[in-house]
């Protein structure tokens, strides 16, 4: 496990970019984790816009339309695995999920459809009209993944979802002063909060300076990194600079000596960046006792689902990654015993359209559908409402099958953190357009 860092040069310095939050550490005390009170949220997020519409297909007679519509790109309805909704209507998941698909049947993996970026529900009409208020940049990648972790539908202020999450739970693994929240894909402003500042750490490796030498030429190398950190220059920026990086220095201490006194995990995990992104994530909450942590919130990636072209093969192997790492991640819980303490969920800035663009591929959209495994989770069923295909019809926001979520953002995220243990009335202040909804949280965990 390395840490990321803007600069090679300072490749241990900041990229455990938890600076302030992690204050001056202390000792880690492993009786702050109680047995049975123990918590994750692990969120995979998937850049470029994750195309719903064939990562849950409708797979009774609504495929005829489906197929229709989509053209080229329809997944035939004997290839789509079955996953019936308990509403009596089919629906089948991209014949590449087949590693998590057999969860469903067992209750562990669940299906949100249709969930997007709302300020409050909004009809297609008064959204042509322009009676309503709407996301801010609605098609833009990088608007719309900042709304998605943030929970702000306009404008960032400088937290995300995550991080006042993590906020409101920090209490619970005092005295730790471990980040509650952690990143394996860079920085994220999902796991930011008001007083959280998240790790931002990279798989691979361990958690200390890198580069060549001998023995010799690392201790020269370390002694005089740290009389540079002591050196009182006068200067507050230097100063907190230096602090930034002692910071990153002792977590990676911290981390290195909880993993090394952890059993090994038995779970292969395949070898993608997905895959190694998750294994660390495991490999943390493996070492959870060692760190004194009882809440911990998890930001992990996959990046191109841009599908504007090609769609088919590029997104038939980005399902295969990401269900071939998930499965490895739910099996690791078991291994650890902790298969009902943590939940994987997985966002997206948008949909894509159910018309096919040239080049047999699709466009930015709005609402899609998302994944849920866990013990916790209340699988085997389908959460949400499934919206109508129709192109132009009552739940396209235009004329290609952009759908207006069913289901928004700040419903799912409450829910997650009902869930992880933020009171109902704590909810408003983490999720700022969840009073606009009557059903508040769904039951799906």
């Amino acid at each position: 496990m390395a840490i990321r860092s803007r600069r090679e040069s300072l490749a241990a310095s900041g990229s455990v970019a938890a600076a302030s939050a992690f204050a001056r550490f202390g000792m880690m005390n492993a009786n702050a984790q109680q047995a049975g009170d123990y918590k994750a949220l692990v969120c995979v997020f998937l850049f470029g816009g994750n195309d719903g519409h064939n990562t849950v297909a409708p797979r009774d007679t609504v495929h005829a339309e489906y197929a229709t519509l989509r053209g080229s790109l329809a997944i035939p309805q004997a290839d789509l695995l079955s996953v019936p909704a308990k509403n009596g209507k089919e629906f089948g998941l991209h014949p590449n999920l087949g590693f998590i698909h057999p969860y469903f049947a067992q209750g562990k993996l669940a299906v949100v459809a249709n969930v997007g970026v709302l300020y409050r529900p909004i009809t297609r009409d008064q959204y042509r009209n322009k009676l309503g208020p709407i996301p801010s940049n609605l098609f833009s990648h990088s608007d719309q993944q900042q709304q998605w972790q943030t929970g702000y539908f306009d404008y960032s202020r400088g937290t995300g979802w995550g991080g006042r999450t993590a906020d409101l739970v920090a209490h619970l693994n005092a005295p730790s002063k471990f980040p509650t929240a952690v990143s394996l894909a860079g920085n994220q402003i999902m796991l930011a909060g008001k007083d959280t500042t998240p790790a931002a750490i990279a798989p691979g490796g361990g958690m200390q300076l890198t580069g060549n030498g001998g023995v010799a030429f690392r201790e020269a190398r370390q002694k005089a990194l740290q009389e540079m950190i002591g050196m009182d220059s006068g200067l507050a920026m230097v100063q907190a600079a230096g602090q930034t990086l002692q910071d990153g220095l002792d977590v990676g201490k911290l981390i290195n000596e909880a993993i090394a006194t952890a059993p090994p995990l038995q779970t292969a995990f395949p070898n993608t960046n997905l895959g190694r992104q998750l294994l660390e994530v495991a490999r943390l909450i493996a070492s959870r006792e060692k760190l004194g942590m009882r809440r911990q919130i998890f930001f992990a990636s996959i990046g191109g689902f841009d599908t504007h072209a090609n769609q088919l093969a590029t997104h038939a192997n980005l399902m295969s990654q990401l269900a071939e790492a998930m499965n490895a991640f739910y099996l690791a819980t078991e291994e650890l015993s902790v298969a009902n303490s943590v939940v994987t969920f997985t966002e997206s800035e948008f949909g894509r359209t159910m018309n096919p663009a040239a080049g047999a591929g699709t466009d930015h959209a709005w609402g899609s559908h998302h994944l849920l495994l866990g013990a916790s989770v209340k699988g085997g069923d389908i959460f949400g409402a499934y919206p109508n295909l129709a192109l132009g019809g009552p739940d396209d926001s235009g004329s290609r099958g952009s759908y207006i979520p069913t289901t928004s953002l700040d419903q799912y995220g409450a829910t997650l953190a009902s869930w992880f243990g933020v009171s109902p009335s704590a909810l408003d202040d983490i999720f700022p357009n969840l009073i606009h909804f009557s059903n508040r949280t769904l039951d799906f965990v």
